[in-house]
């Protein structure tokens, strides 16, 4: 009896295996042709529209959009977007049982995103300077 509570000791004290982040492919097959929107610890951040040949086009919900591309770079997922061709940001993205999880640049002190949900509809890009 003992060895089998010494077994049940053990099991109970050792953390869970962190998952894996999602590979390039991963991420791919996941977001083909959805559109996502993310919040940041119950905050709405943006939404993201994902496009065939790996392009996006990104809006923190204001109406302006952004395209851009990702591409895989080791355990990252990064982005390019038009209005800063040079500055690549990179996420590691975790597929969870509520959703994908998105940490910048693998830092726990930084943006953490998480998906909330999928739209139905496509995402509202109003152009530039619409308005009077």
């Amino acid at each position: 009896m003992r060895p089998i509570l010494l077994a049940a000791a053990l099991a109970a004290a050792t953390p869970a295996l962190a998952a894996e982040p999602m590979s390039g492919s991963e991420f791919d097959a996941y977001t083909q042709g959805r559109t996502l929107y993310y919040n940041n610890h119950g905050t709405a951040y943006g939404v993201e529209e994902y496009l065939p040949g790996n392009r996006v086009r990104w809006s923190f919900l204001d109406g302006q959009c952004k395209e851009g591309y990702w591409y895989e770079s080791e355990q990252f997922i990064c982005f390019v977007y038009e209005d800063q061709p040079g500055a690549p940001q990179c996420w590691t993205f975790w597929n969870e049982p509520g959703g994908m999880r998105a940490l910048f640049e693998d830092d726990p002190s930084a943006t953490e995103l998480y998906e909330v949900t999928d739209a139905e509809e496509p995402m509202l890009c109003l152009g530039p300077d619409v308005g009077v």
